[in-house]
């Protein structure tokens, strides 16, 4: 059996560095995704709170950030019991804006991890296209 790994590409009308604050920046990330008290940076922990509830949702530490083409970090939700995962942003310079793509590697595996996979694939899903609506609508 392979290893379960999400793979995500969409391309912004939006400069590389701009999609690199949506990516990085509290205020921003809390408009697409969860927000961190601070600004995701290398060597930091990361910590990521529901902007409703202001439960902690993910942590982690940010391994990698070297701006505006790669951010990594070690991703962990509740579900996941002791499990770590790595999720990696890629941003391309393309005609007209930025190509970003995320890898999300190191999932549980097996049929019980299943329905976990299916979330966080639907959940990269959904937060992407309100990422894409901000941008788009708002840059």
């Amino acid at each position: 059996m392979t290893e379960t790994v999400l793979r995500k590409t969409i391309f912004l009308k939006a400069p590389r560095e701009q999609v690199w604050a949506y990516l990085t920046q509290p205020e921003h990330l809390a408009k697409w995704f969860h927000a961190p008290k601070a600004p995701l940076a290398e060597g930091a922990p990361l910590a990521l709170f529901g902007t409703k509830s202001g439960d902690l949702l993910i942590w982690g530490k940010v391994v990698t950030a070297r701006a505006p083409e790669h951010l990594e970090y070690t991703f962990t939700v509740g579900p996941m019991g002791d499990a770590v995962s790595t999720v990696k942003w890629t941003l391309r310079e393309v005609a007209g804006g930025t190509e970003l793509a995320l890898l999300h590697t190191g999932l549980p595996q097996g049929a019980a991890a299943f329905d976990l996979t299916l979330a966080l694939d639907k959940g990269w899903d959904d937060h992407l296209m309100q990422m894409r609506g901000h941008i788009h609508n708002n840059g």
